[in-house]
């Protein structure tokens, strides 16, 4: 007989009451650590993860193209972040290396690396945003994928906030 899995949130067996020393609702410890992370939120996590290390090879693919060659990427005249090709590869190059490191920290699981991914994957948007006239489809693919990393990084969460 074919078993199904029960929507996200809600238990698969009955759990007894919580007493002193007993695991909480979550399977957790009961040390008030808060519920272990749902399956839904660590599969979010861990693709955040894969996502972070992959544009991070992007942007250091972006940048090397940037600075191997001035005539790669469109000039843009009247533009207010007007910056020379090298310039934008070095830093979508630089900041493509530290988003992929910062991507397998994820994915091992270390404690910096969320916070770190959050605020890179924010910073790379920015920047992709100054780039979009460069090269819009690289820079809205970017932009997509810094946006559901922000998310999946902020929505997955082991312990309460406050």
């Amino acid at each position: 007989m074919a078993h199904t899995a029960p929507p996200p949130g809600t238990p698969s067996s009955p759990q007894p009451p919580a007493g002193p020393g007993s695991p909480g609702p979550g399977g957790g410890s009961g040390s008030g650590s808060g519920p272990d992370i749902s399956p839904w939120a660590a599969g979010g996590i861990m693709f955040a993860g894969v996502l972070l290390m992959v544009d991070g090879v992007l942007g250091a693919i972006k940048g090397i193209a940037g600075i191997a060659s001035n005539d790669v990427y469109a000039r843009i005249d009247d533009y207010v972040f007007k910056f020379n090709a090298t310039s934008w590869g070095w830093i979508h190059l630089v900041l493509g290396v530290v988003i992929a490191v910062v991507g397998w920290g994820i994915l091992r699981g270390s404690p910096w690396a969320r916070g770190a991914g959050v605020g890179l994957a924010a910073l790379n948007m920015i920047a992709n945003f100054m780039w979009l006239p460069y090269q819009p489809v690289w820079a809205v693919v970017s932009l997509a994928i810094d946006t559901f990393v922000i998310w999946a990084l902020c929505t997955g969460r082991t312990k309460p906030v406050v």
